[in-house]
Protein backbone atom coordinates (compact mmCIF):
# COMPACT_ATOMS: atom_id res chain seq x y z
CA UNK A 1 0.00 0.00 0.00
CA UNK A 2 2.78 2.41 0.91
CA UNK A 3 4.41 1.88 -2.47
CA UNK A 4 1.25 2.94 -4.30
CA UNK A 5 0.90 6.04 -2.13
CA UNK A 6 4.48 7.11 -2.82
CA UNK A 7 4.10 6.32 -6.52
CA UNK A 8 1.07 8.58 -6.63
CA UNK A 9 2.90 11.47 -4.98
CA UNK A 10 5.90 11.14 -7.28
CA UNK A 11 3.65 10.69 -10.32
CA UNK A 12 1.76 13.91 -9.52
CA UNK A 13 5.07 15.75 -9.33
CA UNK A 14 6.27 14.14 -12.59
CA UNK A 15 3.03 15.03 -14.35
CA UNK A 16 3.26 18.64 -13.20
CA UNK A 17 6.85 18.84 -14.39
CA UNK A 18 6.13 17.29 -17.79
CA UNK A 19 3.19 19.60 -18.44
CA UNK A 20 5.01 22.71 -17.22
CA UNK A 21 7.95 21.98 -19.50
CA UNK A 22 5.72 21.38 -22.49
CA UNK A 23 3.63 24.49 -21.86
CA UNK A 24 6.48 26.87 -21.06
CA UNK A 25 9.25 25.81 -23.40
CA UNK A 26 11.46 25.83 -20.27
CA UNK A 27 14.44 27.65 -21.74
CA UNK A 28 17.39 25.33 -22.15
CA UNK A 29 15.88 22.35 -20.35
CA UNK A 30 16.08 19.20 -22.44
CA UNK A 31 12.37 18.50 -22.22
CA UNK A 32 11.58 21.70 -24.11
CA UNK A 33 12.74 20.22 -27.39
CA UNK A 34 9.86 17.78 -27.56
CA UNK A 35 7.18 20.44 -27.76
CA UNK A 36 8.96 22.18 -30.62
CA UNK A 37 8.85 19.07 -32.78
CA UNK A 38 5.37 17.82 -31.89
CA UNK A 39 3.23 17.56 -35.06
CA UNK A 40 0.08 18.58 -33.17
CA UNK A 41 1.57 21.97 -32.37
CA UNK A 42 1.38 22.74 -36.10
CA UNK A 43 -2.25 21.70 -36.40
CA UNK A 44 -3.84 23.23 -33.29
CA UNK A 45 -3.80 26.50 -31.42
CA UNK A 46 -1.65 26.54 -28.31
CA UNK A 47 -4.76 26.54 -26.12
CA UNK A 48 -6.22 23.52 -27.91
CA UNK A 49 -2.93 21.65 -27.70
CA UNK A 50 -2.65 22.34 -23.97
CA UNK A 51 -6.21 21.13 -23.43
CA UNK A 52 -5.42 17.89 -25.26
CA UNK A 53 -2.31 17.37 -23.15
CA UNK A 54 -4.26 17.86 -19.92
CA UNK A 55 -6.80 15.28 -21.03
CA UNK A 56 -3.96 12.93 -21.99
CA UNK A 57 -2.32 13.44 -18.59
CA UNK A 58 -5.55 12.50 -16.81
CA UNK A 59 -5.83 9.36 -18.95
CA UNK A 60 -2.20 8.51 -18.30
CA UNK A 61 -2.64 8.80 -14.54
CA UNK A 62 -5.73 6.59 -14.61
CA UNK A 63 -4.02 3.90 -16.71
CA UNK A 64 -0.96 3.87 -14.46
CA UNK A 65 -3.18 3.51 -11.38
CA UNK A 66 -4.93 0.56 -13.01
CA UNK A 67 -1.60 -0.96 -14.03
CA UNK A 68 -0.36 -0.89 -10.45
CA UNK A 69 -3.33 -3.03 -9.45
CA UNK A 70 -2.16 -5.85 -11.72
CA UNK A 71 -0.39 -8.80 -10.13
CA UNK A 72 3.29 -8.69 -10.96
CA UNK A 73 5.52 -6.43 -13.00
CA UNK A 74 5.00 -8.27 -16.28
CA UNK A 75 1.23 -7.82 -16.05
CA UNK A 76 1.69 -4.15 -15.14
CA UNK A 77 3.96 -3.60 -18.13
CA UNK A 78 1.56 -5.44 -20.43
CA UNK A 79 -1.33 -3.27 -19.26
CA UNK A 80 0.69 -0.13 -20.02
CA UNK A 81 1.95 -1.31 -23.41
CA UNK A 82 -1.49 -2.36 -24.66
CA UNK A 83 -2.99 0.95 -23.55
CA UNK A 84 -0.31 2.82 -25.49
CA UNK A 85 -0.69 0.71 -28.62
CA UNK A 86 -4.47 1.05 -28.67
CA UNK A 87 -4.59 4.87 -28.54
CA UNK A 88 -2.83 6.71 -31.38
CA UNK A 89 -3.86 10.20 -30.25
CA UNK A 90 -0.79 12.44 -30.56
CA UNK A 91 -1.13 14.14 -27.20
CA UNK A 92 -1.72 10.83 -25.45
CA UNK A 93 1.28 9.20 -27.09
CA UNK A 94 3.50 12.14 -26.09
CA UNK A 95 2.41 12.22 -22.44
CA UNK A 96 1.78 8.54 -21.81
CA UNK A 97 4.88 7.60 -23.79
CA UNK A 98 7.05 8.75 -20.88
CA UNK A 99 4.95 6.78 -18.39
CA UNK A 100 5.27 3.65 -20.53
CA UNK A 101 9.00 4.17 -21.04
CA UNK A 102 9.57 3.91 -17.29
CA UNK A 103 7.97 0.46 -17.28
CA UNK A 104 9.89 -0.55 -20.38
CA UNK A 105 13.12 0.21 -18.55
CA UNK A 106 11.88 -1.71 -15.50
CA UNK A 107 11.54 -4.91 -17.55
CA UNK A 108 14.81 -4.38 -19.40
CA UNK A 109 13.26 -3.37 -22.73
CA UNK A 110 15.68 -0.48 -23.24
CA UNK A 111 15.33 -0.29 -27.01
CA UNK A 112 11.57 -0.05 -26.60
CA UNK A 113 11.91 2.73 -24.03
CA UNK A 114 14.12 4.79 -26.33
CA UNK A 115 11.65 4.44 -29.21
CA UNK A 116 8.64 5.24 -27.04
CA UNK A 117 10.02 8.39 -25.43
CA UNK A 118 13.07 10.20 -26.75
CA UNK A 119 13.56 13.92 -26.20
CA UNK A 120 14.83 15.70 -29.29
CA UNK A 121 17.91 17.89 -28.81
CA UNK A 122 17.97 20.67 -31.43
CA UNK A 123 20.41 23.56 -31.36
CA UNK A 124 19.46 26.31 -28.91
CA UNK A 125 20.55 29.89 -28.40
CA UNK A 126 22.57 29.14 -25.25
CA UNK A 127 24.61 26.33 -26.82
CA UNK A 128 28.36 26.81 -26.71
CA UNK A 129 30.51 26.33 -29.84
CA UNK A 130 31.10 22.79 -31.04
CA UNK A 131 34.12 21.01 -29.50
CA UNK A 132 35.19 20.24 -33.06
CA UNK A 133 35.69 23.96 -33.74
CA UNK A 134 38.24 24.69 -31.01
CA UNK A 135 41.38 23.31 -29.31
CA UNK A 136 39.45 20.53 -27.58
CA UNK A 137 40.85 17.02 -27.21
CA UNK A 138 38.72 13.93 -26.57
CA UNK A 139 39.46 12.04 -23.34
CA UNK A 140 37.64 9.28 -21.45
CA UNK A 141 34.97 10.95 -19.33
CA UNK A 142 35.80 8.79 -16.31
CA UNK A 143 39.38 10.08 -16.20
CA UNK A 144 38.38 13.73 -16.54
CA UNK A 145 35.63 13.54 -13.93
CA UNK A 146 37.91 11.90 -11.37
CA UNK A 147 40.60 14.53 -11.95
CA UNK A 148 38.16 17.42 -11.60
CA UNK A 149 36.40 15.89 -8.58
CA UNK A 150 39.53 15.62 -6.43
CA UNK A 151 39.13 19.02 -4.81
CA UNK A 152 35.34 19.21 -4.90
CA UNK A 153 32.99 18.63 -2.00
CA UNK A 154 30.04 17.72 -4.22
CA UNK A 155 29.62 16.10 -7.63
CA UNK A 156 26.24 16.25 -9.38
CA UNK A 157 25.41 13.86 -12.24
CA UNK A 158 22.21 14.25 -14.22
CA UNK A 159 20.32 11.55 -16.08
CA UNK A 160 17.48 11.01 -18.54
CA UNK A 161 14.95 8.87 -16.68
CA UNK A 162 13.91 6.91 -19.76
CA UNK A 163 17.50 6.36 -20.95
CA UNK A 164 19.38 4.28 -18.34
CA UNK A 165 22.50 4.66 -20.49
CA UNK A 166 22.89 7.92 -18.55
CA UNK A 167 23.25 5.93 -15.30
CA UNK A 168 26.12 3.74 -16.47
CA UNK A 169 29.01 6.17 -16.00
CA UNK A 170 27.83 7.11 -12.51
CA UNK A 171 27.80 3.45 -11.47
CA UNK A 172 31.26 2.91 -12.89
CA UNK A 173 32.71 5.91 -11.02
CA UNK A 174 31.25 5.32 -7.57
CA UNK A 175 34.13 3.12 -6.41
CA UNK A 176 36.83 5.59 -7.50
CA UNK A 177 34.95 8.53 -6.00
CA UNK A 178 34.66 6.61 -2.75
CA UNK A 179 38.44 6.09 -2.82
CA UNK A 180 38.82 9.86 -3.21
CA UNK A 181 36.90 10.37 0.03
CA UNK A 182 33.29 10.89 -1.01
CA UNK A 183 31.01 9.84 1.83
CA UNK A 184 27.36 10.33 0.84
CA UNK A 185 25.22 9.42 -2.17
CA UNK A 186 21.82 10.94 -2.94
CA UNK A 187 19.38 10.02 -5.70
CA UNK A 188 16.16 11.52 -6.99
CA UNK A 189 12.83 10.00 -5.87
CA UNK A 190 14.25 7.72 -3.20
CA UNK A 191 11.63 7.48 -0.43
CA UNK A 192 12.62 8.70 3.01
CA UNK A 193 10.22 6.12 4.48
CA UNK A 194 12.62 3.27 3.65
CA UNK A 195 14.38 3.64 6.99
CA UNK A 196 16.25 0.34 6.65
CA UNK A 197 17.89 1.01 3.28
CA UNK A 198 21.35 1.79 4.64
CA UNK A 199 21.22 -1.14 7.05
CA UNK A 200 19.79 -3.62 4.53
CA UNK A 201 22.39 -2.73 1.87
CA UNK A 202 20.12 -3.28 -1.11
CA UNK A 203 17.10 -1.46 -2.60
CA UNK A 204 13.58 -2.82 -3.02
CA UNK A 205 10.74 -1.56 -5.19
CA UNK A 206 9.53 0.30 -2.10
CA UNK A 207 12.81 2.24 -1.88
CA UNK A 208 11.91 4.72 -4.61
CA UNK A 209 10.14 5.42 -7.88
CA UNK A 210 12.91 4.94 -10.44
CA UNK A 211 14.82 2.40 -8.36
CA UNK A 212 12.80 -0.49 -9.82
CA UNK A 213 14.84 -0.12 -13.01
CA UNK A 214 17.74 -2.57 -12.63
CA UNK A 215 20.54 -0.08 -13.37
CA UNK A 216 19.07 2.49 -10.99
CA UNK A 217 18.86 -0.26 -8.40
CA UNK A 218 22.46 -1.21 -9.17
CA UNK A 219 23.53 2.40 -8.70
CA UNK A 220 21.97 2.57 -5.23
CA UNK A 221 23.20 -0.93 -4.33
CA UNK A 222 26.74 -0.09 -5.44
CA UNK A 223 26.79 3.01 -3.26
CA UNK A 224 25.53 1.02 -0.27
CA UNK A 225 28.07 -1.75 -0.68
CA UNK A 226 30.91 0.73 -1.05
CA UNK A 227 30.05 2.32 2.29
CA UNK A 228 28.36 5.53 1.16
CA UNK A 229 25.54 6.77 3.34
CA UNK A 230 22.61 6.87 0.93
CA UNK A 231 20.33 9.90 1.31
CA UNK A 232 16.70 10.29 0.23
CA UNK A 233 16.57 14.02 -0.40
CA UNK A 234 13.68 14.47 -2.83
CA UNK A 235 10.39 15.84 -1.47
CA UNK A 236 7.52 13.76 -2.76
CA UNK A 237 4.61 16.15 -2.28
CA UNK A 238 6.25 19.56 -2.69
CA UNK A 239 4.74 20.21 -6.10
CA UNK A 240 6.75 21.50 -9.03
CA UNK A 241 9.25 24.32 -9.49
CA UNK A 242 10.83 26.28 -6.66
CA UNK A 243 9.07 24.48 -3.76
CA UNK A 244 10.43 21.07 -4.79
CA UNK A 245 13.85 22.39 -5.89
CA UNK A 246 14.45 24.39 -2.72
CA UNK A 247 13.17 21.65 -0.42
CA UNK A 248 15.49 19.11 -2.06
CA UNK A 249 18.50 21.38 -1.63
CA UNK A 250 17.60 22.05 1.99
CA UNK A 251 17.33 18.31 2.62
CA UNK A 252 20.80 17.75 1.20
CA UNK A 253 22.18 20.42 3.52
CA UNK A 254 20.30 19.19 6.60
CA UNK A 255 21.03 15.49 6.07
CA UNK A 256 24.63 15.80 4.94
CA UNK A 257 26.56 19.02 5.55
CA UNK A 258 24.74 20.21 8.65
CA UNK A 259 25.63 16.87 10.20
CA UNK A 260 29.20 16.82 8.85
CA UNK A 261 30.61 20.00 7.29
CA UNK A 262 33.51 17.97 5.85
CA UNK A 263 31.28 15.41 4.13
CA UNK A 264 31.61 14.87 0.39
CA UNK A 265 28.51 14.20 -1.68
CA UNK A 266 27.60 12.49 -4.97
CA UNK A 267 24.12 13.30 -6.35
CA UNK A 268 22.18 11.69 -9.18
CA UNK A 269 19.18 13.68 -10.43
CA UNK A 270 17.18 14.15 -13.59
CA UNK A 271 17.86 16.62 -16.37
CA UNK A 272 18.20 20.26 -15.28
CA UNK A 273 17.64 19.72 -11.55
CA UNK A 274 21.43 19.94 -11.19
CA UNK A 275 22.15 22.98 -13.38
CA UNK A 276 24.11 25.82 -11.77
CA UNK A 277 22.23 28.83 -13.15
CA UNK A 278 19.38 29.74 -15.47
CA UNK A 279 15.63 29.46 -15.34
CA UNK A 280 14.19 26.08 -14.43
CA UNK A 281 10.41 25.73 -14.57
CA UNK A 282 10.14 29.49 -14.19
CA UNK A 283 12.39 29.57 -11.12
CA UNK A 284 15.65 28.11 -9.86
CA UNK A 285 17.01 24.58 -10.00
CA UNK A 286 17.89 22.37 -7.04
CA UNK A 287 21.55 22.83 -8.00
CA UNK A 288 21.31 26.61 -7.77
CA UNK A 289 19.45 26.48 -4.45
CA UNK A 290 22.08 24.03 -3.17
CA UNK A 291 24.90 26.47 -3.97
CA UNK A 292 23.11 29.34 -2.25
CA UNK A 293 22.24 27.32 0.87
CA UNK A 294 25.55 25.49 1.37
CA UNK A 295 28.08 27.78 -0.29
CA UNK A 296 29.43 24.68 -2.06
CA UNK A 297 30.01 24.86 -5.81
CA UNK A 298 29.29 21.34 -7.09
CA UNK A 299 30.97 19.79 -10.11
CA UNK A 300 27.99 19.43 -12.45
CA UNK A 301 28.07 16.77 -15.15
CA UNK A 302 25.54 16.92 -18.00
CA UNK A 303 24.74 13.48 -19.52
CA UNK A 304 21.38 13.82 -21.27
CA UNK A 305 22.02 15.98 -24.33
CA UNK A 306 24.93 14.40 -26.20
CA UNK A 307 23.44 10.93 -26.56
CA UNK A 308 22.02 8.94 -29.44
CA UNK A 309 18.27 9.32 -29.74
CA UNK A 310 15.62 7.12 -31.29
CA UNK A 311 16.01 8.90 -34.63
CA UNK A 312 18.98 10.79 -36.09
CA UNK A 313 16.86 13.92 -36.57
CA UNK A 314 16.46 14.04 -32.78
CA UNK A 315 20.23 14.08 -32.17
CA UNK A 316 21.99 17.36 -31.54
CA UNK A 317 23.86 18.44 -34.70
CA UNK A 318 27.11 18.56 -32.69
CA UNK A 319 26.56 14.94 -31.69
CA UNK A 320 26.09 13.86 -35.28
CA UNK A 321 29.23 15.73 -36.32
CA UNK A 322 31.28 14.21 -33.50
CA UNK A 323 30.13 10.69 -34.40
CA UNK A 324 31.15 11.28 -38.01
CA UNK A 325 34.53 12.78 -37.09
CA UNK A 326 35.65 10.46 -34.29
CA UNK A 327 35.22 6.80 -33.42
CA UNK A 328 34.26 7.09 -29.75
CA UNK A 329 34.42 3.82 -27.81
CA UNK A 330 33.73 5.08 -24.28
CA UNK A 331 31.84 8.02 -22.73
CA UNK A 332 33.96 11.04 -23.63
CA UNK A 333 34.64 14.57 -22.42
CA UNK A 334 36.46 17.15 -24.53
CA UNK A 335 39.16 19.12 -22.69
CA UNK A 336 41.54 21.99 -23.31
CA UNK A 337 44.11 22.52 -20.59
CA UNK A 338 42.25 22.39 -17.28
CA UNK A 339 38.89 23.22 -18.88
CA UNK A 340 36.20 20.77 -19.96
CA UNK A 341 33.80 21.44 -22.82
CA UNK A 342 30.11 21.80 -22.11
CA UNK A 343 27.17 22.33 -24.42
CA UNK A 344 25.70 24.75 -21.86
CA UNK A 345 28.62 26.90 -20.60
CA UNK A 346 26.67 28.80 -17.96
CA UNK A 347 24.82 25.81 -16.57
CA UNK A 348 27.15 22.78 -16.36
CA UNK A 349 30.87 22.16 -15.88
CA UNK A 350 31.08 19.52 -18.60
CA UNK A 351 29.04 17.55 -21.11
CA UNK A 352 29.55 13.82 -21.53
CA UNK A 353 29.36 12.52 -25.11
CA UNK A 354 28.19 8.90 -25.20
CA UNK A 355 29.23 6.64 -28.08
CA UNK A 356 26.66 5.49 -30.61
CA UNK A 357 24.89 2.44 -29.24
CA UNK A 358 25.71 -1.11 -30.25
CA UNK A 359 23.78 -4.18 -29.21
CA UNK A 360 23.95 -7.94 -28.96
CA UNK A 361 20.78 -10.03 -29.22
CA UNK A 362 18.52 -6.98 -28.92
CA UNK A 363 20.21 -5.71 -25.74
CA UNK A 364 22.52 -2.64 -25.63
CA UNK A 365 26.18 -3.35 -24.94
CA UNK A 366 26.38 -0.50 -22.42
CA UNK A 367 24.76 -2.94 -20.00
CA UNK A 368 28.30 -4.29 -19.54
CA UNK A 369 29.07 -1.16 -17.48
CA UNK A 370 32.48 -0.69 -19.02
CA UNK A 371 33.52 -4.25 -18.24
CA UNK A 372 32.12 -4.53 -14.70
CA UNK A 373 29.51 -7.02 -15.97
CA UNK A 374 29.46 -9.94 -18.37
CA UNK A 375 26.61 -11.46 -20.36
CA UNK A 376 24.95 -14.66 -19.18
CA UNK A 377 22.66 -16.54 -21.54
CA UNK A 378 19.18 -17.67 -20.47
CA UNK A 379 16.69 -19.75 -22.40
CA UNK A 380 13.05 -20.73 -22.57
CA UNK A 381 13.52 -23.62 -20.16
CA UNK A 382 13.19 -21.07 -17.35
CA UNK A 383 9.69 -20.26 -18.59
CA UNK A 384 8.35 -23.83 -18.52
CA UNK A 385 6.46 -23.28 -21.83
CA UNK A 386 4.66 -20.22 -20.38
CA UNK A 387 5.29 -17.21 -22.63
CA UNK A 388 5.84 -14.36 -22.25
CA UNK A 389 7.79 -14.69 -19.02
CA UNK A 390 9.88 -12.26 -17.03
CA UNK A 391 13.39 -13.41 -16.14
CA UNK A 392 15.01 -11.79 -13.09
CA UNK A 393 18.50 -12.25 -11.65
CA UNK A 394 18.99 -11.32 -7.98
CA UNK A 395 22.15 -11.44 -5.94
CA UNK A 396 22.08 -14.63 -3.91
CA UNK A 397 22.88 -12.80 -0.66
CA UNK A 398 19.88 -10.47 -1.03
CA UNK A 399 16.22 -11.06 -0.23
CA UNK A 400 13.52 -11.95 -2.73
CA UNK A 401 12.27 -8.37 -2.39
CA UNK A 402 15.46 -6.87 -3.81
CA UNK A 403 15.55 -4.97 -7.09
CA UNK A 404 17.08 -7.46 -9.56
CA UNK A 405 20.53 -6.89 -11.00
CA UNK A 406 18.97 -7.38 -14.44
CA UNK A 407 15.68 -8.35 -16.06
CA UNK A 408 14.50 -9.35 -19.50
CA UNK A 409 11.42 -10.82 -21.15
CA UNK A 410 11.40 -14.04 -23.13
CA UNK A 411 8.61 -14.66 -25.59
CA UNK A 412 7.65 -17.11 -28.34
CA UNK A 413 4.43 -16.33 -30.16
CA UNK A 414 2.51 -16.71 -33.35
CA UNK A 415 2.52 -13.43 -35.28
CA UNK A 416 -1.21 -14.01 -35.84
CA UNK A 417 -1.85 -14.12 -32.11
CA UNK A 418 -4.20 -11.56 -30.50
CA UNK A 419 -2.77 -8.14 -29.74
CA UNK A 420 -2.86 -8.85 -26.01
CA UNK A 421 -0.24 -11.57 -26.55
CA UNK A 422 2.05 -9.48 -28.73
CA UNK A 423 3.18 -6.66 -26.46
CA UNK A 424 6.78 -7.79 -26.14
CA UNK A 425 9.60 -6.92 -28.51
CA UNK A 426 11.32 -10.32 -28.49
CA UNK A 427 9.09 -12.02 -31.07
CA UNK A 428 10.03 -15.53 -32.10
CA UNK A 429 12.88 -16.10 -29.67
CA UNK A 430 13.13 -17.81 -26.32
CA UNK A 431 16.72 -16.89 -25.52
CA UNK A 432 18.34 -13.78 -24.18
CA UNK A 433 21.30 -12.32 -22.30
CA UNK A 434 21.40 -11.02 -18.77
CA UNK A 435 24.25 -8.67 -17.84
CA UNK A 436 25.68 -9.42 -14.40
CA UNK A 437 28.75 -8.79 -12.28
CA UNK A 438 30.71 -11.97 -11.49
CA UNK A 439 29.06 -13.58 -8.48
CA UNK A 440 26.26 -15.83 -7.29
CA UNK A 441 22.66 -15.23 -8.34
CA UNK A 442 19.17 -16.58 -8.02
CA UNK A 443 17.45 -16.54 -11.42
CA UNK A 444 13.66 -16.72 -11.43
CA UNK A 445 10.91 -16.61 -14.04
CA UNK A 446 7.40 -15.21 -13.64
CA UNK A 447 4.36 -15.36 -15.91
CA UNK A 448 1.81 -12.64 -16.71
CA UNK A 449 -0.33 -13.65 -13.75
CA UNK A 450 2.54 -13.11 -11.34
CA UNK A 451 3.10 -16.84 -10.77
CA UNK A 452 6.61 -18.16 -10.24
CA UNK A 453 7.59 -20.58 -13.01
CA UNK A 454 11.10 -21.61 -11.98
CA UNK A 455 14.08 -20.70 -9.83
CA UNK A 456 17.73 -21.74 -9.93
CA UNK A 457 21.03 -20.66 -8.43
CA UNK A 458 23.95 -19.89 -10.71
CA UNK A 459 27.48 -18.57 -10.44
CA UNK A 460 28.58 -16.09 -13.08
CA UNK A 461 32.25 -15.62 -13.95
CA UNK A 462 34.38 -15.06 -17.03
CA UNK A 463 34.25 -18.77 -17.86
CA UNK A 464 30.44 -18.89 -17.94
CA UNK A 465 30.02 -15.57 -19.71
CA UNK A 466 28.70 -15.44 -23.26
CA UNK A 467 30.94 -13.88 -25.85
CA UNK A 468 29.76 -10.77 -27.75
Amino acid sequence: MATHIHSRLIRVSMRATILALLFMGAGSDAHAASVKTTPSSRDLTQQQWRAQQLIAADKSDAIMRDAQKQQGLLAQYGHMQIAYDSNRDRAFQLIFGQYLSWYQTYVGNYNGARSTFSIAQPTQADDGPSPLSGPWQARPAADVILEMAKDRQAVFFNEAHSAPLTRTLTIQLLAKLREQGFTHFAAETLYETDKDLNKRKYPTAASGFYVNEPLYGEMVRTALRLGYKVVAYDVENAGVGDPREKAGAENLYNQVFKQDPKARLVVNAGFAHVQKTGKYLGGSSMGEFFHKITGIDPLTIEQTMMIQHARPDQDHPYYLAIMQAQQLRVPTVFVSGDKAWTLKPTEYDMSVVFPAETETDNRPDWLRLGGLRVSYGVGGEYCNTHFPCLIEARYLDEGSDSVPADRLILNVIDENAPTANRFVSFHGTATGRLYLRPGKYRITAMDRQGHNLSASEVEVDAATADKP
